[in-house]
């Protein structure tokens, strides 16, 4: 089946660049920024591929890289049973192409990218956050975007509403203790009988007379 996809790849797009994921079941398509859309659109209208579905897009956060991040977008052949992963190299300043005029059901996929990671679509009508709230700060899905936040919601008695505020770690969440609870516990509870000593020791046992 896999092969079957890949000729069919080649002679559709001839200068395509093709790999196989780690399990070696599905192909990888690695496209340029300035040719998704033409790949993209082979790649639907095609009758031997036929890719009528973008199942989803995602994001991947590589910060080593020069280009750090990466688009990946799951595409389904319904007609022909094919899936075809399409990646694409990304950074903070480089948007990529919307395919939302391919596939209109891809807005709310790259919201959810430019939401987690930053990453900008160029022709995206409504490119909003999606996952989280209005006002947020940086994307939670960055590999350098630190576990508590940069902020964080409380609801104030006094003020009767849900407030902002910048996260503040008492130096008690910034120690830790690893000694394991029962290593500091000389007497389990429910055994303090232990110590008293109420029950002495059995007495030796007799010993046979030497003849």
């Amino acid at each position: 089946m896999v092969e079957k996809l890949e000729q069919a790849l080649r002679a559709a797009l001839p200068d395509a660049v093709l790999t196989h994921d780690r399990a070696g079941a599905e192909l990888v398509l690695h496209a340029g920024r300035e040719k998704l859309l033409p790949v993209m659109a082979v790649l639907r209208d095609h009758p031997d591929l036929a890719f009528e579905q973008c199942m989803d897009i995602c994001g991947v956060d590589w910060p080593d890289r020069p280009e750090r991040f990466e688009v990946v977008y799951n595409l389904l052949s319904l007609a022909l049973n094919w899936r075809l992963r399409v990646v694409v190299p990304a950074t903070e300043r480089t948007p990529v192409p919307s395919v939302t005029g391919l596939w209109p059901s891809a807005t709310w996929f790259e919201r959810e990218v430019w939401d987690m990671y930053g990453v900008s679509f160029e022709g995206l009508a409504d490119q909003r956050r999606l996952l989280t709230d209005y006002g947020f700060e940086g994307h939670p899905l960055r590999k350098d975007f630190p576990l508590s936040g940069h902020v964080e919601l409380r609801y104030d008695a006094t003020l009767k509403e849900v407030v902002y505020e910048p996260v503040k770690l008492t130096q008690d969440f910034r120690s830790f203790d690893f000694t394991s609870p029962w290593e500091a516990i000389t007497t389990l509870p429910g055994d303090e009988k232990v110590h008293l000593n109420r029950f002495p020791p059995p007495p030796p046992p007799p010993q046979e007379a030497k003849p």
